[in-house]
């Protein structure tokens, strides 16, 4: 399909989400806003995606058909003011009330940035990206998780009760671990196999996390497309944000594509790296491979996250 028919198809184009856009723009604005052109975002995010754009901004949108998408949308925008609010981050600016309800579903609107993409970053815009998950990782908490917040890991629910022994591996275990292997499991599509592998490190978990870290304020889905580089510094988007290990955060960095040594070079120069992280790395991983299984199963990301748990497992297992 060309893109111009694909753009005519997609939701963001329907007219009455377009006349939806416009009012809460114009809300926003204090004067008429109007859109003068679409640029689709379906392949850089979890949710059909796109930018409106117009004067004197443009805006990013995110539209959901789910049951619970105002739900979702809620927790995404109250998690990045939380990020902003505690670590004094950069995080886009929502349109009016960010979340709007249409009869057909649920917008997320944020003010459109002015990025330079992933594959013309240079040193600078790497390093900015390094030096922000620093900044988040300096925030500390006396517990792992997010009180009774909830949150959405991608188009997933997101658990980040507290646990009571209040230990890392006990929380892992617990809040990322069995719900999204049981997501996975119940999907049809994670082999029997490599269920019962992931069961084997579940109970492996107390000898191999390591040393029991601080919890740190993570960006919970940091893999390096969820920060958008601007002319001044990394801007933090579609954030998952709890109280952690952050390890979990260094592990997706380059879950996606590899990125350059720039970037953990910064982070080194504002908090330490431990030594026994590259060992570590597949198993921060597993939540993200078993959340894609769930939601892609046989298509190429899930196949190619099922070879990629399927290794894990050897090494951990």
């Amino acid at each position: 399909m060309n893109p111009a028919a694909r753009n005519r198809s997609h939701p963001l184009l329907d007219p009455e989400t377009v006349t939806a856009t416009e009012r809460t723009a114009s809300a926003h604005l204090g004067h008429r806003w109007v859109t003068a052109g679409f640029t689709d975002l379906d392949d850089r995010a979890s949710h059909p995606s796109g930018i409106l754009h117009g004067q004197p901004f443009s805006v990013f949108a995110k539209f959901s058909r789910a049951a619970d998408a105002h739900d979702q949308f809620t927790a995404e925008l109250a998690g990045l003011t939380l990020l902003t609010r505690l670590a004094g981050i950069s995080t886009p600016v929502p349109v009016a009330a960010g979340v709007i309800e249409l009869p057909a579903g649920c917008l997320l609107l944020y003010e459109a940035l002015t990025e330079r993409l992933p594959q013309d970053r240079g040193p600078r815009e790497w390093r900015s990206i390094g030096q922000v998950l620093a900044a988040l990782h300096q925030v500390t908490h006396a517990q792992f998780g997010l009180g009774d917040q909830r949150g959405s890991f991608g188009p997933l629910p997101q658990d980040n009760r507290p646990v009571p022994a209040n230990r890392w591996p006990d929380f892992y275990l617990e809040r990322r671990i069995t719900p999204l292997l049981r997501g996975a499991v119940d999907s049809g599509h994670l082999p029997a196999g490599l269920a019962k592998g992931v069961d084997r490190i579940a109970s492996r978990l107390p000898a191999l996390c390591g040393p029991d870290p601080m919890p740190s304020l993570l960006h919970g889905d940091a893999q390096q497309n969820n920060f958008i580089t601007t002319a001044t510094g990394a801007v933090v988007i579609d954030a998952a944000p709890h109280f952690g290990h952050p390890e979990f955060d260094l592990a997706l960095l380059d879950f996606f594509q590899p990125v350059p040594e720039h970037v953990l070079d910064a982070y080194r120069e504002i908090t330490p790296i431990d030594p026994g992280f590259p060992g570590r790395r597949e198993l921060w991983r597993l939540p993200s491979y078993l959340a894609i299984i769930t939601v892609d199963g046989r298509g190429p990301y899930g196949l190619a996250a099922i070879d990629r748990l399927a290794s894990a497992i050897t090494a951990y297992g």
